[in-house]
Formats: structure tokens, sequence, C-alpha cells
């Protein structure tokens, strides 16, 4: 099925943000480089050394304890934790985040048919908006409506029925486009219908 055609009957569609609308990947890929540098700048160390062994235990083994997995393969001083997470919240990235090619043709298709869109995210409020402010939208981010969960100490079920409520739509107007199982769970949770992303990008 067209992507395009999933949305025929809705008037608004909620999505979630990373590996959603961009990879996640690619921030996260991007903190790392700017993290070695800055500690080959700060206690010179080897940053390509640093940034090839953070790449593969990612890509193995995913984001989690990376710093502590990082500092022990290569004597970092643990009081480097600190600019490592203040760089999820506030880095700025030596690229832009790009949008999947098929999410941003499916983005302006709902703009030129006047469906609403909006961006409702878990996570660190402040480094998902960093996230935000530095996505390439061509020009679609004056038609986004976002939340933030974790600022509006809500449920993501909560929000989407708020949403809902604000703009008089009934459960089968919208479509939330996700990532992951808690996204589906949040959504059945008010009979929201629910597509798995990549299904979009077919």
């Amino acid at each position: 099925m067209n992507a395009y055609q999933l949305v025929a009957d809705k008037q608004a569609v909620i999505f979630e943000l990373g590996d959603v609308l961009y990879p996640e990947k690619d921030y996260l890929l991007q903190v790392y480089y700017l993290f070695a540098q800055f500690l080959e700048y700060s206690e010179l160390k080897n940053a390509q050394a640093i940034l090839g062994f953070m790449k593969n235990e990612f890509e193995q083994n995913g984001p989690e304890n990376l710093f502590n997995k990082t500092a022990e393969a290569f004597d970092i001083d643990l009081k480097y934790k600190h600019n490592f997470d203040l760089l999820h919240q506030t880095a700025r990235l030596p690229l832009k985040l790009l949008l999947f090619k098929n999410v941003l043709n499916f983005l302006q298709e709902l703009v030129v048919d006047r469906k609403k869109i909006f961006i409702v995210t878990a996570g660190d409020p402040e480094q998902q908006l960093n996230k935000i402010r530095q996505i390439e939208w061509n020009g679609l981010e004056q038609y986004l409506t976002v939340f933030f969960a974790d600022e509006l100490n809500q449920p993501k079920s909560e929000i989407f029925q708020n949403i809902l409520n604000d703009n008089n739509l009934s459960a089968n107007e919208a479509l939330v486009v996700g990532a992951n199982n808690f996204d589906a769970h949040q959504s059945k949770m008010i009979n929201l219908p629910y597509i798995v992303s990549l299904e979009i990008y077919k």
C-alpha cells in the first residue's frame, strides 16, 4: 500500500522523532565524534581510535553504558561523564540531521492536503529539542506541533487523547507513526490506529 493511502481518511498524523523521522544513529555518532575530539584536545587521547571503538560498540550493543565501556578501554577519567552527557543535550552538530527521504515526501504530501502534523516525543526534553533544531526540515517546521512527554509528565496515551480532544477528532481520524512496541501500546490504549515507521519507508 502506498504510504499516503494510509492517511487518505485521516485528519492528523502523530510521529515520534528518532528512527521515525530521521535515523537516530546520525545524531549519536556525531555526538561521539565531538566527544572524541574533545578528549583529544583536553587529554591528548587518540580521537580516531576512540571514535572507532564507540562506533563499533554502538553498532554491536547500542548506546547503553557506552561511556563507561569507553572510559575503561581508554583510561578516561570518570569526571568526563558530565561532558559526555552534556554533549547529548547541547551538541552543535557538524552536519544537519536529514529526514528519511520517504518521510520527507510523506510530510510534504500531508502539508499539501492540509493534514495536521504532530510530534510527540519521549526522552530528555532539552536533548529532543536540540535534535529538532538541527534537523533539515526543508520548510516543514512551520507545520509541526511538538509535545515533549517528559516535560508534560504525561504518558503518551494521554497526550494523544488531548490532541484528539483539542482538534475535535475521533480516534479513527488520526494515525500514530512510531518505531517500537511502547508506541504501539500507548496508541492501542485509546484505540488509535498505529503503524510502524518502516512501513512508510518501503
